[in-house]
């Protein structure tokens, strides 16, 4: 990009408007007009535009609709002063991260702009910078949800919806656990409260997981979503040294199958059955059994010596949340 040096109309060129200058010209050299409250002339986005219109020319506007959402994200950290990686945060990175359905209220996406059911990218964990490894799609009903809520926060409206048995601010209790599970993956914690909360949201690609408890079950997870489970879960198994421990696995592989046997073999469905089943009473206990008896430095042995053990690829492709490309990647990713 052949991006000249010009100077702001504001008097000091901060830092701010630097960044809104930048993505000012991104939208000039893209074709693309800024939203209509950012055109005035003190407005450092609408003073890169017109830099970019009268040194770039007449563009043809993109049409991706990852650039757009990429492009906005970039807006919102700029006015929300929120740091952004720019160099993890990409079109192509943005691209990956895209949804057809509301991980959280398993809804189609869609909607106009502040419609309930429109596409909203967030960052699971608030307090870091936007970057590839801290964003998912979510529908606005979902993002407004959890707006300035911790883990804790979250946690309670879950527990409160459960024993009420019935919705909290419009959210059911399992949509209230796979807010909590989406903030928890992305949320350093103590090994013992990662220990014990369930997998209900399966992690959006691209996210970094925080935890390697979390990894852990995230991989026993995978194991589940195309076939040839049980021989895989023999194999882990096989790779713990003690006898209790391989115990407490096989109870728990026990206690998740049969949820994986009832589900639709339909990825999407699959993917489904696999969250739901975590919300069981039965295979928490068993997980957390499991988690705590193999302690921190278990779980990240366990992690270790499972590299290279992955569900395999599919013979055609499929469209789905978890795909089996996607789960190979997913599962060598968090062993290594």
């Amino acid at each position: 990009m052949n991006q000249v040096a010009l100077a702001l109309e504001t008097p000091a060129a901060e830092a701010a408007d630097r960044r809104g200058f930048d993505i000012g010209w991104d939208h000039a050299q893209l074709g693309l007009v800024p939203v209509a409250e950012l055109l005035q002339a003190d407005n450092a986005v609408y003073q890169g535009w017109r830099a970019g219109q009268a040194v770039l020319g007449r563009r043809v506007p993109a049409s991706s609709p990852a650039t757009r959402q990429w492009l906005g994200l970039r807006i919102r950290a700029w006015r929300e002063g929120a740091a952004l990686d720019a160099e993890q945060l990409t079109p192509a990175t943005v691209a990956r991260a895209l949804a057809t359905h509301c991980p959280v209220l398993r809804l189609p996406l869609g909607g106009a702009a502040n419609q309930p059911d429109a596409a909203q990218l967030e960052r699971p964990d608030p307090t870091a910078a936007w970057s590839a490894g801290n964003l998912a799609m979510l529908s606005q009903r979902a993002a407004q949800a959890w707006q300035g809520m911790d883990l804790t926060q979250l946690l309670r409206q879950a527990r409160t919806a459960q024993w009420g048995a019935e919705p909290v601010c419009g959210l059911d209790a399992a949509a209230w656990w796979r807010l909590a599970a989406l903030r928890s993956l992305a949320t350093p914690l103590p090994f013992s409260q990662a220990a014990r909360l369930p997998l209900a949201l399966l992690p959006p690609p691209q996210l970094k997981l925080a935890n390697a408890v979390q990894r852990l079950q995230w991989l026993l997870t995978l194991q589940f979503t195309t076939p040839g489970w049980a021989q895989r879960c023999r194999r882990l198994a096989g790779l713990l040294d003690d006898a209790a421990q391989r115990h407490d696995f096989n109870f728990f592989v026990a206690a998740l199958a049969p949820r994986v046997l009832e589900a639709d073999a339909a990825p999407r469905a699959l993917q489904r059955a696999l969250e739901d089943a975590w919300l069981h009473e039965r295979v928490q206990r068993r997980w957390q059994q499991l988690a705590l008896n193999l302690g921190e430095a278990g779980c990240a042995a366990l992690l270790q010596r499972a590299q290279g053990l992955a569900p395999a690829p599919a013979t055609r492709p499929r469209h789905a949340a978890v795909t089996p490309r996607r789960a190979q990647a997913a599962a060598a990713a968090l062993a290594a």
